[in-house]
């Protein structure tokens, strides 16, 4: 079953509560793998969640979109679908970032990138799977109406 719509207001509300939860639990793990500073790494982990909350918010409406005139319900599978087609999407604006903010090259950028798909699959897969199961059961009947608002 398609998702009630979502309002623009909870669109920004998800990808800020997925992009704050992901800086406190990876930037220091980063910071530690990396040898950098954690002020250098939380300053990276902040500019990559910033461009990865904007492309959130624009993804997920386009994918809503595309789910709702196809009447695709959020199967597992879909879901897979979904967070690897997320994460590939910025591939393109976090190895040019890392590489130039780190100086590093862009082959060591993307091998970072690949690390950091790693760590990101999976908790963007159960961040969304969360998310989704407890707006259905807090959500009362017409909810997605009252969300718009």
């Amino acid at each position: 079953m398609p998702a009630k719509g979502k309002s623009l207001k909870e669109r920004a509300f998800h990808a800020l509560l997925f992009e704050i939860i992901g800086v406190l639990l990876f930037a220091p793990l980063l910071a530690w793998l990396m040898d950098h500073s954690l002020s250098r790494m939380g300053a990276m982990t902040v500019m990559v969640s910033t461009a990865a909350m904007l492309w959130n918010m624009l993804f997920n409406s386009l994918f809503d979109r595309l789910r709702a005139r196809l009447q695709l319900a959020m199967s597992m599978g879909l879901r897979v679908l979904h967070a690897l087609a997320f994460e590939g999407g910025l591939v393109l604006v976090v190895v040019p970032l890392a590489a130039w903010w780190l100086s590093i090259s862009l082959w060591d950028a993307l091998l970072l990138d690949i690390g950091l798909l790693l760590l990101f699959l999976p908790y963007t897969l159960m961040f969304n799977w969360l998310y989704d199961t407890l707006r259905e059961r807090l959500a009362p009947a017409g909810g997605a109406r009252a969300a718009e608002r």
